[in-house]
């Protein structure tokens, strides 16, 4: 019994003491430091990235604008995942945690993770690969893995594509097998144009000549004049004239859009119509007459 008190008693001076509240005190105040200088330090790496890819940094680098965003953001996650790794081991050391032991014992547990995680490191060594090759960056219209769409994120892992529609695709790097860039080089726009037999082929080709002449004057996504490339097909009612135009990347659908609009106003104003299928009836009562 008087055992008993006696621990209790040891306890409660320990715990009332002053070395348990200085220990305590000494190690907040450790881990509060470490935290304020790894929130400091980040910010500190993230201005200096951002510097980075500024015009003049932009110049000594040689990196196109169009990797900025995917470098900066991917630069900035990587700065981030660093310092808070190094805080959390800093921190662990201030409860007098065997850290040797602790990451020679994760070391071994993720060696026998990996072995049950193989799609996960193919999906960073694809991102791997596809960042640095400069396959395609943020702000792409892409086609990949199935879906089509603005590229919003890239990264080591997973590929953020948004479509046309708004959905956002998360697409893991593995599964990127093949990738279509439209953002890369510039468009071309095709366009055929049915126009009645009734009508004359060079003055039809020459109406279109003109009204095309005038279309990088009015559009910006033309990067030069279009193009007439004469007829491309015969068909049962009309003939088909094809013509082609280079546009600014990704602009093309619209320029095929601009170019079927400001065509088929200006053909109809001339006296050219587009040309509607034709089904021809016979009258048995006719038949029979001309039979006989």
């Amino acid at each position: 019994m008087n055992w008993s008190v006696d621990t209790l008693g040891e306890v409660w001076q320990f715990i009332i003491g002053p070395q348990l509240w200085l220990s305590i005190g000494k190690t907040t105040l450790k881990i509060f430091i470490i935290i304020l200088l790894a929130f400091i330090i980040s910010r500190i790496g993230n201005k200096i990235i951002g510097q980075l890819f500024k015009e003049e940094g932009r110049i000594q680098l040689r990196i196109s604008s169009r990797r900025e965003k995917t470098l900066k953001k991917l630069l900035q996650n990587v700065l981030s995942y660093i310092i808070s790794f190094i805080a959390l081991v800093m921190v662990l050391e201030t409860f007098d945690v065997n850290i040797g032991a602790l990451l020679a014992g994760a070391g071994i547990a993720g060696l026998a993770i990996g072995f049950g995680a193989q799609s996960l490191v193919k999906d960073v060594i694809s991102g791997f690969f596809i960042i640095f090759e400069d396959q395609f960056s943020v702000g792409d219209y892409v086609t990949v893995a199935g879906v089509e769409g603005t590229v919003e994120e890239v990264g080591f892992r997973t590929t953020k594509v948004k479509s046309w529609t708004g959905e956002e695709n998360i697409i893991p790097n593995g599964n990127i097998t093949q990738v279509t860039n439209y953002s890369t080089h510039n468009g071309l726009s095709l366009v055929d144009i049915n126009i009645p037999y009734e009508s004359d082929i060079r003055e039809a080709e020459k109406i279109i000549d003109e009204i095309i002449d005038k279309l990088p004057e009015k559009y910006d996504v033309f990067v030069k004049k279009p193009e007439v490339y004469g007829v491309q097909t015969l068909d049962l009612s009309y003939f088909v004239i094809r013509v082609i135009a280079e546009t600014l990347p990704v602009y093309q659908w619209a320029g095929e859009r601009i170019i079927r609009k400001e065509i088929k106003e200006q053909l109809y104003n001339k006296g050219i119509e587009i040309p509607s299928q034709r089904i021809v009836v016979y009258s048995r009562d006719k038949r029979n007459e001309q039979s006989e």
